[in-house]
């Protein structure tokens, strides 16, 4: 069960002492921050910096805060929800040290540049206190961040992304974190780190107070409120206006060409001491700047894809009055709060109503008058219809002289994104690009593909024969025949098949035998040759119907009859003489045991197997020819004995 406090909103942001509204009837009896139960070091920083009166949320959510209850605040920008949880967690915190690694707060932002400000609202509301802070966000180093954290801080004041990173390396433990202030619900939801606060949140401790402040209360945004807190006090703040009755408005019609010129002739004619400029995307801020800096005006940029030192540094020279304007994207719309802001220009319609609202709250605060001015296209006229609607009046129109002046277009330039082109009313036509307008040249058809040539079969050669050792044991039976003997009547020499052109067809091998035909093959005719016998062609020349290749009769064989009709290899290399033959006839040591040669075992170690019929022209017996002729030792003389036995 909750408790629901509404009441209506101050529209000064922390009220000075010498400021007050117009359009406030001033009461004889005002509540002050003394009433609310702060300690005497707070109210003391609260008025040194000249305020006074608290603003209806700081008047209610304070002193429930002081009592550590649960509270969940709705309000509009530049109505003070940042002091409204600052100055009472200064005043809890003031009575206990926080240790090492172990913060005793947490403060999330949703950007850096609100989380840079609420660590100043921190400075200066506990100047009197002993308290310590830590920044944790993105784009600053990360080892002076640990430093930091080593020596213990009472606040933490982070963006979600990189208190994760720091509590993944093992550089922060949320486990003494006894306050949680989430701040800027809605925005967190709008850039999608709602996940990351849900694992942030399971980190902390069940015993805890956490406060809850959002902009707008939707169905979402409630049931994040229904999660994280326990018994909340709600607390809404209804305004009776969305903008601030000091806030001048106006709307200049432009055509989309002339956006840029009616910004420059508005800040020419307008009385502007420092403005903002927003636009809608961050390649767009870029573009904006480099134009007004062509056209000699002081001009700086911020948006989120900027450097972290760039973007202080640049808003620091902004807040300084180095920079007379700023061209920013809706990273500077929340809660940004520039002192003395005479001027809001939204180059860019916003596409979402509520975004209208934060950007011009940035003027008009504490009393002063400020000045808004929307510069719209003829498509942005749903996007101008659904902000009057919000703030529940009409924002009038101005004109800019020396411009043409337009009327509003039918389609709705909302849908569009990404650049704008003409079309026709109520559609959307998309302009073709250079690649697509270009006709495309007809595709060249493919070649057929090459049918693959089918691999010719490979040649069987057969054994690999020693040549070389045949023609060097004939050329011994040459020069020596009466040692050797005669040779075998039927002796077929081998010889190497020839590496050069073929004999010519004329030459014939009249030796060699018929071949025996298959099983099954029937008799040749008379008068015709046999398929398997040689044949004489239209020259004379016999010739090998099968085979196709002439017979060299001078040589006695074909190469292929060589590599056919070639003896074994262990017949060639038994009846070769080769280098070892001396070593054969050499008696080892192991002939004295009784043990035939280790050449003579290696040999006949698979004598007992069927190796098929003997090879034709040897038989069983060696030739003469292979035999190795062993010399007789040579007798030693009587002498030569005597000396050796000597």
């Amino acid at each position: 069960m909750t408790d629901t406090t509404t009441a209506t909103a101050d529209p000064t942001d922390d009220a000075p002492l010498d400021a007050a509204p117009a359009h406030v009837v001033a009461e004889p009896v005002r509540t002050t921050f003394a009433d609310l139960g702060l300690s005497e070091s707070v109210l003391r920083a609260v008025h040194d910096m000249g305020y006074r009166h608290p603003t209806p949320i700081q008047e209610q959510a304070i002193p429930f805060v002081l009592m550590g209850r649960d509270v969940m605040g709705t309000a509009q920008t530049g109505t003070g929800k940042t002091a409204g949880f600052t100055l009472p967690l200064l005043d809890i915190l003031s009575g206990s040290r926080a240790r090492a690694r172990m913060p005793r707060s947490l403060i999330l932002e949703p950007t850096r540049e609100l989380a840079l400000q609420v660590a100043e609202n921190f400075v200066q509301y506990g100047k009197y206190l002993k308290l310590t802070h830590a920044l944790i966000i993105g784009g600053e180093s990360m080892s002076d961040q640990k430093d930091v954290l080593m020596r213990g801080v009472d606040v933490l004041i982070a963006t979600p992304g990189r208190l994760l990173d720091m509590f993944e390396r093992g550089s922060i433990l949320l486990s003494d974190a006894k306050i949680l202030v989430i701040d800027e619900a809605d925005r967190m939801l709008d850039m999608g780190f709602i996940p990351d606060v849900e694992r942030i949140v399971a980190l902390l401790p069940r015993q805890r107070q956490t406060l809850f402040f959002s902009a707008t209360m939707g169905p979402e945004i409630r049931r994040l409120g229904d999660a994280f807190l326990r018994n909340p006090k709600e607390i809404a703040v209804s305004r009776p206006a969305s903008v601030a009755t000091t806030i001048v408005e106006g709307l200049a019609l432009v055509a989309e060409h002339d956006k840029r010129e009616a910004l420059r002739r508005l800040i020419r004619t307008q009385k502007v001491q420092n403005a903002l400029i927003f636009c809608n995307r961050k390649s767009e801020v870029d573009i904006l700047c480099r134009s007004l800096t062509r056209h000699k005006f002081d001009v700086g940029a911020l948006h989120g894809d900027m450097a972290q030192t760039v973007r202080f540094a640049t808003l620091e020279k902004f807040k300084a009055n180095d920079l007379r304007l700023l061209v920013c994207s809706d990273v500077a719309a929340r809660g940004l709060d520039i002192g003395g802001l005479s001027h809001v220009f939204n180059f860019d319609v916003p596409h979402h109503a509520e975004d209208y609202v934060h950007r011009i709250g940035r003027t008009g605060r504490a009393g002063l008058e400020g000045h808004a001015f929307t510069i719209a296209a003829p498509e942005d006229r749903f996007a101008v219809e659904a902000i009057e609607k919000l703030v529940g009046h009409a924002i009038p129109p101005m004109i800019v002289e020396g411009l043409d002046p337009v009327d509003w277009a039918e389609e709705d330039g909302r849908k569009r994104r990404r650049g704008r082109t003409a079309s026709k009313p109520g559609t959307r036509t998309k302009e073709p690009s250079r690649r697509t307008a270009e006709p495309k040249r007809p595709a060249e058809p493919k070649r057929p593909a090459e049918p693959r040539r089918a691999a010719a079969p490979r040649r069987s050669v057969g054994p690999k024969r020693d040549v070389a050792a045949g023609e060097a044991a004939e050329a011994v039976w040459t020069a020596d025949p009466e040692n050797f003997g005669e040779l075998p009547s039927d002796f077929e020499p081998v010889f190497a098949p020839e590496q050069t052109t073929p004999a010519p067809p004329d030459v014939v091998d009249t030796a060699r035998p018929a071949r025996r035909p298959r099983r099954g093959a029937k008799p040749a005719a008379e008068g015709q040759p046999s398929p398997r016998q040689p044949h004489e062609d239209r020259h004379g020349a016999p010739h090998d119907v099968t085979r196709g290749e002439p017979r060299d009769t001078a040589r006695g064989a074909t190469p292929r009859d060589a590599a056919r009709h070639a003896p074994p290899r262990e017949a060639v290399r038994a009846a070769t003489p080769s280098r070892d033959t001396g070593r054969a006839a050499t008696p080892s040591r192991d002939t004295g045991r009784g043990a035939p040669p280790r050449r003579e075992r290696d040999r006949d170690r698979g004598h007992g197997d069927d190796h098929g019929p003997s090879v034709r022209g040897f038989g069983d017996d060696v030739p003469a020819f292979m035999l190795v002729r062993v010399r007789a030792p040579r007798p030693i003389p009587a002498s030569e004995e005597q000396e050796s036995e000597a």
